[in-house]
């Protein structure tokens, strides 16, 4: 099965999957094009950036984002846990990613399955498997009944009652402010 889901996404394709917190639509972060059917198929507003997940804190690099040594030694303490760090990104080639808020999200998920598959394929959005200010799904029939025959495949992983991840913006200072308290207390 991981090698199909691999296969399929470095074909472009999206996935339905669990992640480290609840069930996810993910797709390669560096195919613009994937990333904006994800968009259209959550209906989703085109100006809230993604989630973006990371199989090490040296993925970043690709992202040019610099951290400072109290950065990284903040990220290595929390990571990999069910929460979202948003770091500065001011590089235009990236605001199909950051939708013109020069900044980006990024977990490194506590699943291992999908720390594998990130390793084989790269950086992958992955917002919540829901439409727009809709609830996010527990089941995979949930999902299917969201998205039907647009996502390329599903992976079932029983009913996945939690939250979704907290997100903390990470300052320059290595300071932090909590921005939604999720799953896992800072």
């Amino acid at each position: 099965m991981k090698s199909q889901i691999v296969e399929l996404l470095k074909n472009g394709k999206i996935v339905a999957m669990p992640t480290d917190t609840i069930y996810g639509i993910v797709g390669l972060a560096f195919n613009p094009k994937t990333v904006e059917k994800i968009y259209s198929l959550r209906k989703r507003s085109k100006d809230k950036p993604m989630i973006i997940l990371i199989s090490s804190l040296n993925e970043l690099q690709k992202f040019n984002i610099v951290l400072t040594a109290k950065q990284k030694d903040f990220l290595k303490k929390i990571w990999p846990n069910p929460i979202s760090v948003i770091l500065p990104c001011l590089y235009e080639k990236f605001a199909y990613l950051h939708r013109g808020k020069k900044s980006l999200a990024f977990r490194i998920p506590k699943n291992k399955m999908l720390l594998q598959i990130l390793k084989e394929v790269g950086p992958l959005v992955a917002p919540s498997a829901n439409l727009e200010k809709e609830e996010p799904a527990e089941t995979i029939e949930e999902v299917k009944k969201y998205f039907g025959e647009e996502i390329s495949f599903y992976v079932d992983g029983g009913k996945l009652k939690s939250k979704p991840s907290t997100i903390v913006r990470l300052l320059e200072d290595s300071t932090w402010v909590v921005l939604r308290k999720g799953l896992h207390k800072i």
